[in-house]
């Protein structure tokens, strides 16, 4: 096997490298704390062309591979997950799906402003009542002819206040179940259309997270992606990539909290030397790298897979499943490195263990992960 990065990969892991370090950790303190999303920032990195990285460049996006993708998002991830997700909410789960999916004009209208960060999307399965049940969808999309009439709510929803652009699932048929959902792109904006609370989170408290609420809110039938009721296989089909993005963020995380244990294991002494050389402390640092270095094997793996136009819905599964696991163990881990000065916020790896954890449960928690993983298995 070929483990060899291309000369663009490597330049693509160093330009997410240093705006991560340049432009995201100044301020990240500040803006957990004030659960503050900087549009300054998400503007640069659609401007550095992080935002588009795999979209053909007809649409105006990078037309890069999946793998150049894994290393830009493990590298932003390391300083500032919330700037990541916004990151692989856009990439993986809107700009992914409308080109995969999308008519011509809806991508030549959406499409386009979307690889560049002009408009940033997203995406809309969860409800109150329909998460890892996608298959509950309350939202309902009412044929009326030329148009759909679209009621119900949708909740955790991340970009949900800075979006322009949302792709909505809601069921047009009930009686077909899930063959009866469709998905609607659904402009901000649109009467009926309201943006509601933001929530206050434990982690990734400087990304956007929204419930939108829609009421009679009119959308041309034209905003349909894919024929009607194709909106199920459509975000179940669209989360198997955006599993390799959330895999990405984790080990981004695992990568940065084991970074920073490292360092400070070198500058910390006890008992007359460096805490490093205590074999209670090697051990803990041999386990976090062994297990970061698989977790990235596996999500490269998967990424191969996808670029390379073989199945990899199972590999994907099983890399956010591992990669999510790695995140929460390495996180907490550096914590305990760190002993009293990890519990506190100028450290940074106290807010790295509270990112850690959504990275289990959004975009598919690890029981349903298994799920995936395990229907693959025994089909």
């Amino acid at each position: 096997m070929h483990f060899e990065l291309t000369e663009e990969q490597i330049a693509v892991r160093d330009a997410a490298r240093d705006f991560a370090n340049m432009e995201l950790l100044p301020g990240i303190i500040e803006r957990d704390n004030e659960q503050k999303v900087d549009l300054s920032l998400v503007k640069k990195l659609g401007e550095m062309g992080f935002l588009g990285m795999m979209v053909d460049p007809k649409y105006n996006g990078g037309g890069m591979d999946t793998i150049s993708y894994v290393l830009a998002m493990e590298e932003i991830s390391k300083v500032d997950a919330s700037s990541a997700v916004i990151m692989s909410v856009n990439n993986s789960l809107v700009c992914w799906g409308l080109e995969k999916f999308g008519s011509e004009e809806q991508k030549q209208k959406y499409l386009t402003k979307l690889s560049t960060g002009e408009n940033i999307g997203a995406f809309c399965l969860s409800e109150p009542e329909a998460g890892s049940d996608a298959t509950s969808q309350r939202t309902t999309a009412e044929d009326k002819g030329d148009h759909y009439l679209v009621n119900g709510t949708k909740n955790w929803i991340t970009n949900g206040g800075i979006s322009d652009v949302c792709l909505v699932m809601a069921q047009t048929d009930p009686e077909k179940r899930h063959k009866g959902i469709n998905c609607l792109i659904i402009e901000k904006g649109l009467d009926g259309f309201v943006v509601g609370k933001k929530e206050d989170k434990l982690g990734i408290r400087s990304s956007d997270t929204h419930s939108l609420m829609f009421g009679d809110v009119k959308v041309p039938k034209e905003n349909r992606i894919g024929e009607d009721g194709f909106g199920f296989n459509f975000a179940m089909t669209t989360l198997n990539g955006g599993r390799i993005g959330i895999a990405s963020q984790a080990l981004g995380i695992a990568s940065g909290a084991y970074e920073l244990a490292l360092k400070y294991s070198k500058e910390r002494s006890a008992f007359g030397k460096p805490i490093s050389q205590h074999q209670a402390i090697q051990f803990k640092l041999s386990d976090m790298a062994t297990e970061i270095d698989a977790a990235r094997l596996m999500i490269l793996r998967a990424a191969w897979l996808k670029d390379n136009g073989k199945p990899f819905a199972r590999e994907a599964a099983m890399a956010k499943l591992y990669a999510s696991e790695v995140a929460m163990k390495v996180s907490v881990e550096a914590v305990q490195i760190h002993g009293g000065y990890g519990y506190v916020k100028e450290y940074h790896v106290e807010r790295l263990m509270r990112d850690a954890k959504i990275t289990q449960i959004y975009e598919g928690t690890s029981e349903i992960q298994r799920i995936v993983i395990a229907r693959d298995l025994l089909k």
